[in-house]
Parts: C-alpha cells; sequence; structure tokens
C-alpha cells in the first residue's frame, strides 16, 4: 500500500499553500492584460462612432482648416478653449495656467530685420483663447521705454501702439489701433476712420520692463485670418523710424497669418459624449484640435462603474476596510486622480496614434504622465470627407478603471488567501501539535521504560499508525522488550550462576578437606593449600553475587519501620574500630536524633560497603573521616579517606553494577563491582542520593550519603 510520510505531506501542504497566492497573483495580472486590450479596443471603437458621425459633412469643417500647406507657429493663431472669463485688469493673474501657451515674440518677428536688436529694447509674449461668445488676447510687452499717447493729440500713431488686422466673415480686411493715453480700460479705433470701436475693449497696465494688455472681442466679427502687431515709438516727435513686431503682416492682408477657433458645431457633437467616461478631441489634418470634450482626471472609462468606496455595512466590511487594507495597500497602489499630465499644445498636437489616423489608418498608444502616478491610453480614428483625411477623432481614457477592478481582484484573492492561510496555519498547528504529543509520549514512555541506571522497568505500547511515528514506536515496542529479556537475563545470572556453582565448590571444599587430613609429602601439600586457596576465593564470588540479588528481593518485599540513623551509624562505627584495630577512624556524628522511615540493617550495610571501599583504597596511617550531620530535613553522611582518587569522568558510573576501578596490585581479593551499586540501591530505597568526589586537596576520595529525615 502506498504511504505518504510525515516529510511528503509536509512538503506537499507547503507548496500547496505557496503556489496558491503565486497562481492567484498570475491569474490577476493576465486578467488585467486582457481588461487593458479590452479597453483599448473600446476606446477605438469610441473614436469610430463619433467619427462616423463626423463623416462627410464638409459643413462641419470650416475651409480655414485646410487651405493651408503648413501651419507655422507664432504666425498662425490658435484660440485656446478658456476654462473661465478672463477679467480684463492688465495683471495676467487669470493667465497663469495657460503660461506654457505663451508664444515669445523676439527679434525673429520685426518687420525689418534688426541684428543689433535686443529683447529689452522690444518683445513680447502673447496667447489668444475663446471663451463663450469672446476673443480674448494677451500680450506681455517688454518694451525699454512706454510712451503715452498725448492727452490733447488726435493722432494715434506718435506714440506706443498695439494694431489688430483681421478679416471678416465676409472677406472684408479690417485694422484697429489701441493708443491708451495712460493705464486703465482702453477701447480700439478704426485705423481708417480714427474713430473709436467699442467692440474691442481691454485693459492696459504698465510695469517696470514694459507693459501688459489684455483684449476680448465678440468672435462673431472675426474670420478665419487675424494678426497682431506692436509698435513702439522710442521718442515723441522723433523722426527715428518706429520698430514694429508682430504675427504676421499687417500691411498686407494676404500675409495675414490663419486663426482657428474651436469649432461650435462640433462642440456640440462632443457635448454629447460627455458621459462616456473619456476625453475626447477632434483635430485636422494640421494637428489642430476643433473642439474638445471631458478632462483626463475623470477618464477613467466605464471600467470602474459601481466600484466606487462606500461605506461598510457588515462587521467584515468594516474589518475588512480598517485593518486588511492597509496591509494590502503597503504592497498596492491606489490609482490617482490628481496627477499631473502635461497640456497639450492644441495648437499643434502630435502622437504616433495622431500621425497614423492622419494618414487612413486607426491607432492607439500608451504613455505614462510626467508624475508617473497614472498611465493613459490615447486612440485615434480618421475624420473621411470625399476620400480624403479631413482630421481626426482622439479619445483618452487613463487606466485608473482597469487598476481599480485590479485591485479589488486582488482584494478578494488576499482575502482568500488570508483564509486559506489561516486555515492551513490552524490545520498544520493542530497537525504538528497532534504529532509533538504522539512523539512527546514515546519519549516519556521510552524514559519510563527504562530508569536511570539502564534496568528496564517497563513496556512499550505501540501504536497502529501507518507513518513514521506509528514504525518508530513499534520499533521502538520491538527493541524494549528484546532488551528487557536480555536484561532480565543478565540480572538473574548471578543468582543462577550461584546456585548452580555451590554444589561443585561444595564437593571440591569436602574433597580437598578430606585429601589433608590424610599424611602429604610437601609438593602435594603444596597444590592442596593452592586449590583451598582458590575454592576460598570462588566462594566469596559466589557469595557476593547472591549479596546483590538478596538484597534486590529484600528491599522489594521489605516493609520500611522508623529508626534512628545517630545511633545505627554510631553501633556501626564501634563494631568497626573494634574489628579494624590497626586503622585510625575519626567520628563527628551529631548528639541529636535523626528520625528517619526505612530498614536500618540497609544503612548498617551501605556504612559497611562505604567502609570497606575506604579500607581498600586508604594509604597507610592516614584516618578514615566519617561524620553526620543534619541540615534542615536531610542527614548527611560523608566517608573521607586519603588514597588513590577517582579517574576522570567516573564519577557518575562508579555506583553501576560490575563497576570497579581497582587496579591489578589491588586485586588481591575477588570484587565484581557491586559494593557500591548495593550503596546505591540502599538510598534508592530510602528516597536518598549519594555521590563520589575528590576531595579538594586531590588526595582522596569523599562519598556524601544525602537521606530525608522524617519529622519526630
Amino acid at each position: 500500500m502506498l504511504r505518504f510520510g510525515l516529510r511528503s505531506k509536509f512538503i506537499l501542504l507547503s507548496c500547496f499553500l505557496f503556489l496558491l497566492p503565486w497562481l492567484g497573483y498570475e491569474y490577476v495580472w493576465e486578467m488585467e492584460k486582457f481588461l487593458r486590450q479590452g479597453q483599448e479596443k473600446t476606446l477605438v471603437g469610441t473614436t469610430r462612432a463619433l467619427a462616423t458621425a463626423l463623416h462627410e459633412r464638409p459643413a462641419l469643417f470650416d475651409e480655414q482648416t485646410n487651405f493651408l500647406d503648413q501651419i507655422v507657429k507664432g504666425r498662425d493663431l490658435y484660440a485656446y478653449n478658456l476654462k473661465n472669463p478672463i477679467q480684463l485688469d492688465g495683471k495676467l493673474t487669470d493667465w497663469d495656467s495657460y503660461q506654457p501657451l505663451f508664444w515669445h515674440y523676439d527679434k525673429r518677428y520685426l518687420q525689418k530685420i534688426d541684428n543689433k536688436h535686443q529683447a529689452s529694447d522690444l518683445s513680447f509674449y502673447h496667447m489668444v483663447g475663446k471663451f463663450d461668445n469672446y476673443l480674448y488676447a494677451v500680450f506681455k510687452v517688454t518694451d525699454n521705454t512706454l510712451i503715452y499717447r498725448a492727452k490733447n493729440s488726435l493722432s494715434i500713431t506718435n506714440n506706443d501702439y498695439l494694431q489688430i488686422g483681421l478679416k471678416t466673415p465676409d472677406g472684408q480686411f479690417n485694422s484697429y489701433i489701441i493708443a491708451p493715453r495712460q493705464d486703465g480700460w482702453v477701447n480700439a479705433f478704426d485705423a481708417n476712420t480714427k474713430a473709436p470701436f467699442t467692440k474691442i475693449q481691454g485693459y492696459f497696465e504698465s510695469t517696470e520692463s514694459g507693459y501688459n494688455v489684455e483684449l476680448r472681442f465678440p468672435i462673431s466679427m472675426l474670420g478665419n485670418k487675424l494678426g497682431f502687431a506692436i509698435v513702439d515709438i522710442d521718442s515723441k516727435g522723433a523722426l527715428l523710424e518706429p520698430k514694429i513686431m508682430s504675427t504676421s503682416n499687417l500691411n498686407n492682408p494676404n500675409d495675414l497669418g490663419s486663426v482657428l477657433v474651436p469649432s461650435p458645431e462640433i462642440s456640440r457633437i462632443l457635448k454629447g459624449m460627455g458621459h462616456s467616461g473619456s476625453r475626447i478631441w477632434v483635430v485636422d489634418n494640421h494637428h489642430r484640435v476643433l473642439a474638445q470634450s471631458g478632462t483626463i482626471q475623470n477618464a477613467d472609462g466605464v471600467w470602474a462603474d459601481g466600484l466606487a468606496n462606500q461605506a461598510p455595512e457588515t462587521w467584515w466590511q468594516r474589518f475588512e476596510q480598517n485593518y486588511l487594507h492597509p496591509i494590502y495597500y503597503k504592497i498596492l497602489t491606489r490609482p490617482e486622480n490628481e496627477f499631473l499630465d502635461t497640456l497639450h499644445d492644441v495648437a499643434s498636437m502630435q502622437g504616433t496614434h495622431l500621425a497614423k489616423a492622419l494618414k487612413g489608418q486607426p491607432a492607439s498608444s500608451w504613455r505614462l504622465t510626467p508624475d508617473s502616478k497614472a498611465v493613459i491610453l490615447s486612440a485615434a480614428y480618421p475624420i473621411w470627407i470625399q476620400d480624403q483625411v479631413i482630421g481626426a477623432v482622439i479619445a483618452e481614457e487613463t487606466t485608473n478603471g482597469v487598476r481599480t477592478l485590479r485591485n479589488k481582484s486582488l482584494e478578494k484573492l488576499f482575502n482568500v488567501i488570508l483564509a486559506v492561510m489561516l486555515i492551513g496555519t490552524v490545520t498544520l498547528f493542530f497537525f504538528a501539535s497532534r504529532i509533538s504529543n504522539r512523539i512527546r509520549r514515546l519519549r516519556d514512555t521510552a524514559e519510563q521504560a527504562i530508569d536511570a541506571q539502564g534496568r528496564v522497568t517497563g513496556s512499550i505500547d505501540y501504536s497502529d499508525a501507518n507513518d513514521e511515528i506509528g514504525d518508530l514506536s513499534r520499533s521502538f515496542s520491538n527493541i524494549v522488550s528484546r532488551l528487557g529479556g536480555y536484561t532480565d537475563y543478565l540480572e538473574n545470572m548471578s543468582s543462577r550462576l550461584s546456585h548452580e556453582l555451590r554444589t561443585p565448590v561444595a564437593v571440591v571444599r569436602s574433597s580437598l578437606e578430606n585429601l589433608q587430613s590424610l599424611p602429604q609429602n610437601e609438593l602435594s601439600q603444596k597444590y592442596l593449600d593452592r586449590a583451598s586457596e582458590g575454592v576460598e576465593r570462588l566462594g566469596k564470588i559466589i557469595t557476593t553475587m547472591s549479596e546483590a540479588t538478596r538484597l534486590e528481593q529484600s528491599i522489594q518485599s521489605n516493609e520500611p519501620e522508623p529508626f534512628d540513623l545517630q545511633k545505627v551509624i554510631n553501633g556501626c562505627m564501634q563494631g568497626y574500630q573494634l574489628t579494624y584495630p590497626n586503622q585510625l577512624f575519626t567520628l563527628d556524628v551529631c548528639q541529636n536524633k535523626l528520625p528517619m522511615q526505612g530498614a536500618p540493617e540497609f544503612i548498617a550495610q551501605l556504612l559497611d560497603k562505604l567502609i570497606n571501599n575506604a579500607l581498600e583504597f586508604s594509604e597507610v596511617n592516614t584516618a578514615i573521616n566519617v561524620s553526620l550531620t543534619q541540615s534542615e530535613n536531610k542527614a548527611i553522611l560523608t566517608v573521607r579517606n586519603t588514597g588513590p582518587t577517582l579517574p576522570e569522568g567516573l564519577t557518575e558510573h562508579i555506583f553501576d553494577s560490575m563497576v570497579s576501578v581497582r587496579s591489578q596490585q589491588m586485586q588481591q581479593q575477588p570484587h565484581l563491582g557491586l559494593g557500591l551499586y548495593i550503596v546505591r540501591l540502599v538510598c534508592d530505597y530510602h528516597k536518598g542520593s549519594v555521590t563520589a568526589q575528590n576531595n579538594e586537596q586531590a588526595d582522596g576520595v569523599v562519598f556524601t550519603v544525602t537521606l530525608p529525615l522524617v519529622n519526630g
């Protein structure tokens, strides 16, 4: 059967959680690309629909837009659409937003060439615009000498003045002069009759560098030709020829520059497209705008309709708006309606899409705003009249609508990802918790099955789970079971050996005793003595082997009883002093009672093993120090001797079974390393502890036994 391991499960789940946001993002990105393509096709369709409404309608396109072979900026004027009417005050503040559209007239526009001419002598900035039924003109003139018209003078040309030349709609050429006597409101004079002409109104304001002039007159009096000239008189009554700087030659009506005023008829047609969500232009084949509708800041198409931010109604919408969106929009970018769009010089619009459209091919293009806050899509479609391209329709939109759709999709995607990640995290948490709990239970069971001394004290309940942890538990259970059997064999081997060896040893001992009762020669007696010595050593080994076994069995069956530890230690030490008269003992035993619960005979056996160990390792003519003190509710028994120190790293294992540190020279008596093992068994029975370490002088060993006392 195919089995998925824990690692495989984690890898598969991690890969799934990792791929989910990436796949979602790629899907949204592809969706945005398709939406942009759809927006591009839709915008081209918008221009096509509007161009269709303008095809074969020559009446909408005044012949003024097509009679020129080439448009010359500065000579041929364009009346820009003004957002608001201009207040005629000479301060030019209403023209601030149109400053980039001002055209600078310098010595290139002098009637007579003068290479020595300086801009400070005479130059000006100029622009014309249209609002409602009026044409506005502005002049910012630099003139180092300003000459006003004399108050009592009938002449209007012996001073600085502004000349206007235009053709009326019926083709008549008219010329007008503005010659102010002082700063303030001015009217024009007919250049031929010198009669005031009140339809042309304006304001004259002197400045530090020259003067400003603002004018307006009805569009109805304007045909397709218009020109302006600034005439500079440097001194009154002088015979110097005046300097004339003009937009075009006003002396010859045929040399006047053209003027293009946006078509009101086409503007009315475009007005119906004002709700299309696009900014729309209609241009002639000279790239000049005939009409315009809409603003680019609001031109996001119909892609974001119905997606405007609404007040949250449910708790989830409030939570999403207040907490999730601030996080999402650290990654996403909100479309901005306030962005910098370079104001088109509509007197001569440019662009690859427009160039193709004027050649008869629909086209579109993308551009980034100068502040990089928005992307603008432009589409152009040709306007045909009698198989000739007479102009083009241009529509522009931002991608804000598509970006809003993308953001909404990503918000939904992030919500789904967040939910999946949350569910996945919770699932993984419980999955990992279950695994860790199973591993922890397996660890605890394994630790409980084997005690600190390595004895097997229990078994491991294996799991039937079909995974690595279940397999590991079954392996541990099998290992502990086999180890338990082997340990049981080792633990019972000493008792079995002692039992099996007692009868052969008794037979050999009796046989040797019988032989020794008979007369023997010297050589035979020697061999008998050696055999008897060997039998005695073998008997001691058997006794020692059975001693530990008997103690373990006694501990299991013994019932603890109260006793005084101080009396037990004193009694044992008096016996050792009588038994070993040649050994010096120093005692420091407290005189107060030390009540304990346990077996006094086991304590005596413990002390016996420690004293025997000290006797074997003590140097000649050195004392064995035994002390018994009380520390809070514990009794501390120490046995010190001077002699060999413990090898490094053996202090923790010296109390294990079958561990001995005796050298070959000290192996005069048989030792199985069970003496200190018995000490530890007694300490464990009394819930105490025993440690061994080298003394501070590094010339001996200190054994410390800590036993708990009971409240008397």
